[in-house]
């Protein structure tokens, strides 16, 4: 299991009464039987508010969410106390449109699963805390989730996959390549030395102003690049991939993103305009960036595969690359990451993008695997804490 020895958060807990009233408007029957193992899932790891129920066959009785991006995209990045009151604000609507949606009452639920790292501390103390509640008052199990375990278990949701696959997941917060062997049996291959690509192109984005751009204004950052660099010639600007040298299956996109920044500089001067304009070249720029990305993550997966494949690892005729995450619906991306899986005889698999972004659902299925397996299932929630 991938861990995070971060300093454990604490987090105030909602008023007994609030939870009470909100389970009291679901007309609970205690004892109530069901045929199928039923988990309410709580997402709040960021910047969306997210609750699913979901069952042991994989269908998604309900599901709500409530969206940050309008509000950051005003700010030009999340603020996490910004961020936190907006959860304060939302989760028991959040739930209750979600439970209201499955038709259960709460009492027929098998477990609350609820994400408790990695993530903003902020963000992650609200879901915690109304979970507990939660849990407290309905005396259910509780399954804390590691985000990333949830992202990519996503896709035995949607396909039949079995154990083992190769997983790489890459989205504004978090990049890694793992080879995943059970539910709860991660190995670790590489991750980002320093930022993620989504916080990369999220910052290229924010340098070119492209939320000034007419075709970008309601884009978030990542979009907007890949929108932008469809209109673009990425051969106006010789970028080389970082980690050239590295024999390993690390990624680095910091220095990336400061070359990028040096030319956005110097396009500025040659053009004479001022920082916050749009450039000329903006969606060179944008094509560039993004190319120079897809060729580094590209590289980096077809590496892992080899190692796999050569330590049988993997299957040698059947083997699946999964790649979930909000960067992964970017199709150039994906593109280059397909021509990686053709060459080594894979399947190349995606979730849904609404399942490749933060939701509720990911984290319901997650508690779904880890109580079929029986893994982490909470009866005593003395002491649990989020880790950011």
């Amino acid at each position: 299991m991938l861990i995070l020895n971060k300093t454990a958060g604490v987090f105030s807990k909602p008023s007994k009464r609030k939870v009470y009233e909100f389970l009291r408007s679901f007309n609970i029957y205690p004892g109530t039987q069901f045929l199928h193992k039923l988990v309410l899932g709580i997402e709040t790891s960021c910047d969306d508010t997210a609750a699913a129920v979901v069952d042991e066959t994989g269908n998604v009785l309900g599901e709500a969410i409530h969206s940050q991006t309008e509000v950051h995209l005003k700010t030009g990045g999340i603020i996490p106390p910004v961020a936190q009151q907006l959860h304060r604000e939302n989760i028991q609507r959040i739930v209750q449109e979600a439970l209201s949606a499955s038709r259960i009452f709460p009492s027929e639920l098998s477990a609350i699963a609820t994400t408790i790292k990695p993530g903003l501390a902020l963000s992650l103390g609200v879901g915690l805390s109304f979970s507990l509640q939660l849990v407290d008052q309905l005396k259910k199990p509780f399954i804390p989730i590691h985000h990333m375990e949830a992202h990519a278990l996503t896709i035995r949701l949607t396909n039949k996959v079995e154990f083992p696959f190769l997983v790489l997941l890459i989205s504004g917060g978090h990049c890694l390549l793992a080879l995943v062997r059970g539910v709860s049996d991660f190995l670790l291959l590489g991750k980002s030395l320093d930022i993620a690509p989504g916080d990369m192109l999220d910052k290229v984005a924010r340098r070119l102003s492209l939320i000034r751009h007419p075709e970008c204004s309601t884009m978030s950052g990542g979009k907007a690049v890949e929108h932008l660099a469809k209109q673009g010639n990425r051969f106006n600007f010789d970028i080389k991939p970082p980690l050239q040298r590295a024999k390993n299956c690390d990624f680095s996109f910091s220095g990336l993103q400061h070359v990028i920044d040096k030319i956005i500089m110097q396009k500025e001067k040659e053009e004479g305009i001022e920082k916050g304009q749009i450039l000329s070249s903006a969606a060179d720029i944008a094509a560039a960036v993004q190319h120079t990305a897809a060729c580094h993550i590209a590289k980096r997966t077809h590496r892992a595969i080899l190692f796999c494949k050569q330590r049988n690892l993997l299957s040698q005729s059947n083997a699946v690359l999964v790649v979930s995450g909000g960067v992964a619906s970017n199709l150039y991306i994906r593109k280059a990451l397909e021509i990686v899986t053709n060459a080594t005889q894979c399947t190349l698999l995606c979730p849904p993008p609404r399942l490749c972004t933060d939701n509720g659902i990911m984290i319901a299925w997650n508690g779904i695997e880890r109580l079929r397996a029986g893994l982490g299932i909470l009866h005593n929630i003395e002491g649990v804490r989020y880790e950011p």
